[in-house]
Order: C-alpha cells, then sequence, then structure tokens
C-alpha cells in the first residue's frame, strides 16, 4: 500500500512538472512575437534600389513587426504596385501597402518594368496618410515609422491630424547633411553639407517634422554612405532566395554599378543601435533643405558616424542567408 501511494505520488509529480515545463516552453516561443517592434516604412521605392534593400532586411528581421508599407513622391501607385511583387514573390502579401498622393517628378523611375509586370497586383490600395493615423490610433506609443523618402505624408498627417502624429512612439528618419554631404566618406576633409534628397523634396514638411515634437532620430548623409562592393553583391545574389532574386532584378534594373545602402541605415539602427550611434541636437531645415545645427534645446538623437563592418555582418548574415 505505501510503495502504491509512493508512485502515485511520484507519477503526479512528473505530471505537474511537464505542464509547467510546457506553459514554460509556450511562454518562450511566444515572448518574441509579444516584444516585436511595430514599424510602418514610409517609402519613395523604384528610384534608387536602396530602398528595397532596407525593405528587404526589415523583412529578415523577426524582432520588427511591419503593420504597413506607404509610399511616397512622384508616381505612388506604381511604386505600390512594385512592393506588391517583391511581398508577393517571397510569401507576405499579408503585410498592407498604402499609397500616397502623386506628385509631379522629374526623375527617372529605374525600377518600373518589375512594378508594372503585373504580379500580384493587388486591386486597390488604402491611403497612406489615412493608414498611418488608423495604425497610430490602433497602437498609441508603441509605432516606429520609418521614413526613408521624401516627407510628403509625414507633412500631410501633421497637417490633418497633429495630436495623431505625436502618439508615435518614435520617427527614424533617413535625411539630412549636417557636416559632410554626397561623396564624402569619412577620408578627407568634409567639403561641407548639403541639401540632401529627402529633405529637399518637401521642405515645409520636413520643417514640420523637426518641430512636431515626435522623438527623432535621424541618419545623415553624415553616417549612410555605406557602399554594396562586387563582392558583398556578389554573394548576395548567389544565395537564390525570392528574396534575394527580387534584389537582383531591381538592382539590374536601377542600372548602375554599385549601390549607396543610405536608406538601410534606418533599420540597422533600430535592430542594433551601436552600429550608429545618436547624440542629441538641436537642427533646424532651413528654406533650402539645409539642416543646420543650432543652439538650444535638442529636438532629434542625429548619428554622425557608423560602422560599416558591424553594419554588413548584420545585412549580410540575415539578407544573404538561404
Amino acid at each position: 500500500m505505501t510503495i502504491s501511494k509512493t508512485n502515485s505520488r511520484v507519477a503526479y509529480f512528473f505530471i505537474v512538472l511537464a505542464i509547467i515545463l510546457s506553459v514554460a516552453a509556450c511562454a518562450e516561443q511566444s515572448a518574441p512575437s509579444a516584444a516585436r517592434e511595430k514599424i510602418i516604412i514610409d517609402t519613395d521605392i523604384g528610384d534608387d534600389v536602396d530602398d528595397a534593400f532596407a525593405v528587404a532586411l526589415a523583412l529578415r528581421s523577426p524582432e520588427l513587426e511591419i503593420l504597413g508599407i506607404t509610399t511616397t513622391f512622384g508616381d505612388t501607385e506604381t511604386r505600390a504596385k512594385l512592393l506588391d511583387r517583391m511581398l508577393g514573390e517571397i510569401g507576405r502579401s499579408d503585410i498592407p501597402v498604402a499609397v500616397g498622393a502623386p506628385t509631379h517628378v522629374t526623375n527617372i523611375f529605374t525600377q518600373r518594368r518589375y512594378a508594372e509586370s503585373g504580379h500580384f497586383a493587388r486591386a486597390s490600395h488604402p491611403a497612406a496618410v489615412d493608414f498611418i493615423g488608423e495604425q497610430i490610433r490602433r497602437y498609441p506609443g508603441q509605432i516606429t515609422l520609418i521614413a526613408i523618402g521624401p516627407l510628403m505624408n509625414v507633412g500631410a498627417l501633421i497637417d490633418k491630424d497633429a495630436e495623431t502624429f505625436r502618439k508615435l512612439r518614435r520617427v527614424v528618419l533617413m535625411g539630412g547633411s549636417i557636416y559632410r554631404g554626397y561623396g564624402d566618406v569619412g577620408y578627407f576633409p568634409p567639403h561641407g553639407p548639403q541639401a540632401e534628397w529627402n529633405i529637399v523634396n518637401d521642405i515645409p514638411s520636413a520643417q514640420k517634422l523637426f518641430a512636431s515634437g515626435v522623438p527623432l532620430y535621424v541618419m545623415p548623409l553624415d553616417s549612410t554612405q555605406v557602399k554594396l562592393d562586387e563582392v558583398k553583391r556578389g554573394i548576395l545574389f548567389r544565395s537564390g532566395t525570392p528574396l534575394t532574386d527580387a534584389l537582383t532584378l531591381l538592382y539590374h534594373q536601377w542600372g548602375q554599378e554599385t549601390p549607396t545602402l543610405f536608406d538601410v541605415m534606418t533599420v540597422a539602427y533600430i535592430l542594433n543601435p551601436k552600429i550608429c550611434p545618436v547624440q542629441p541636437m538641436r537642427i533646424r531645415v532651413d528654406d533650402k533643405g539645409f539642416t543646420r545645427v543650432e543652439d538650444g534645446a535638442a529636438n532629434a538623437q542625429v548619428c554622425l558616424d557608423s560602422d560599416s563592418d558591424a553594419f554588413f555582418r548584420l545585412y549580410m548574415g540575415r539578407v544573404a542567408e538561404p
């Protein structure tokens, strides 16, 4: 009788232990999903090719929950079709794509053929400003807006509903030029700042963003001119995944040799802030689109120098992985 009771207690102990371990395992599995950072990417994908490389890194980063991708500047509908195809090719058509208001531009949409292939094109897309606003209201204080294009959607949302815009967790921006301009990668004394593309193409919206009071993290030209050289391109394009195949096609349609991965630094910073350490600065956008440093209380955290080796270890380790 004593032996029987002992066996029952042992069996009961192991049953309880199994339940506890099972619950712990489930909690561990669900933790990464619960902790993922909610992001929206606002992009002018389709002109320069770095936007596509930025989207690719976000897609291969389980720490990030992509609530949607919005298009800005120029032919925003065709940009959305490009995203439709890119997302469809990798089985991520679940990610919403929203369209900003079109604007007249003179630059060349280099990756138009990829976008207009018809593969995975959606019947319609929601308006970008409405979509971003809805997501902020759904997740107040939780969303990081990654701004890697001219700031039309940002300015329009501030005009429409500044209170909602201020409920963003933060904006991580590729934009501006503090001490270094285009082509100045740090080997020689800086030749001085320039009016950077994403700022100068909508100066009023940039001014509104820097005055908005939303936590702002800025990756300017000073820290984003990292080059995807021939060796790294070869490794990446030989991976042969649906995602790297899409990047290969977009790269060849872009038609130049060595991409500068300006926009990718925003995503890399979110994943590992040590890659592009920031410092507080007060920035004013002047009427010519220059980002001027001023005295006074900081309105932005700005990265002036990045670790390119760490950047590519992160990027290649994720996007080039089979």
